[in-house]
This record gives C-alpha cells, structure tokens and sequence, in this order.
C-alpha cells in the first residue's frame, strides 16, 4: 500500500485533513499519537502504556507483512497523526472476520474526522480484503458518542460483558457489534 492521499477533507475548525494508508516511514509519527491518546486514558484498550519506536514499527511491520488481510488508515494534519483506523482479518475459522479500531486526537474529536475515518477504512477493507465477510468492535459501555458512530454506520449490537474493560479504576461494559458486509 502506498503512501498516497485517498482522501481530503477540511474540519469544522478550517484545518486540511489527509487520509492515507500509513507506511513504516510514520512510525515515529504514529508512536507520539498513540503515546498520547493512551496517556489520556481515553476510551481505548491501552491505558497509559507508552509505545517505543521499536515496538511501534515491529507493529506497523507486522501489519505491512499481510497486506491483503488489513487495512490501516491514518488521518494527518500535515505531519502530524490525528487518527487511526484499522480493520485486520482473523485466523483459522476466523479468517473472514475483521477486527476494526478506530482512535481520534482529543482537539479533532466532533469535527467528522471518526466517521470519514471509519467510512474510509470500511470502504477500502472490502476493496483490498477478499476474504472479508463480518466487520467486529468492542466499544466502552460508557461511551455513547462511539455507540451512537457505529449504529449509524450499520453496526448490531450482539453481545455485552458487564465490567469487561476498565477505564480509570471503573469497570464498565464491553459492548461486542458486528456488521455485515457480503
């Protein structure tokens, strides 16, 4: 996958926003955001773990090597990484079932970023993914915004695990949704 623009848009707040596949030449600028989203504790599963540059591009590496079984977007505000979103297939009996995640930066949050982010990821997972039948998430019981995100976007409720995540010393829900896509 390339390092090409696949899609421009401009936020509320006026700023210029490139979405694009990331390369192992962003890992240093995907370490600082990650390292930052998990040191707001924000609702994601990595509370607080800091990332080096090593293991973020063994991660991106890694993600590089099965090219036709995910997709990894991020949105960029000049050089700087505002948001990544994911879909990668499981193995075996799972091996039609992908995985999505999806974080914004706390500043872009509310301005469209999430949802083209997420349209983005979904579209070119069905293009670039063959195997690819069912889209799965796991949200925060406590994040209605996200909820919200992903029924409008198709997703179903199939399931919950009550205080099956943590989240700044509560446990909350783990909401499981689907969709599917063939």
């Amino acid at each position: 996958m390339e390092n090409k623009i696949i899609f421009q848009t401009t936020t509320k707040s006026g700023k210029k926003v490139s979405f694009r596949y990331v390369t192992l030449k962003d890992a240093c600028l995907v370490m600082n955001y990650i390292n930052k989203i998990s040191a707001e504790k924000t609702f994601i599963r990595m509370q607080g773990i800091q990332k080096t540059l090593k293991e973020e591009k063994t991660w991106i590496k890694n993600f590089l090597k099965n090219k036709n079984k995910l997709v990894i977007i991020g949105a960029f505000v000049e050089k700087e990484v505002i948001g990544i979103g994911d879909i990668s297939l499981g193995y075996g009996a799972t091996n039609h079932v992908g995985g999505f995640g999806i974080t914004v930066a706390k500043k872009f949050r509310g301005e469209g970023i999430g949802k083209k982010l997420m349209e983005l990821v979904i579209q070119k997972s069905i293009e670039n993914i063959k195997d690819l039948k069912i889209i799965t998430l796991e949200v925060f019981g406590n994040n209605p915004i996200a909820q919200n995100l992903y029924k409008k976007m198709g997703f179903i409720e199939y399931g919950r695990l009550p205080g099956g995540l943590k989240r700044q010393g509560e446990f909350v829900d783990e909401i499981l949704m689907y969709k599917k896509i063939k």
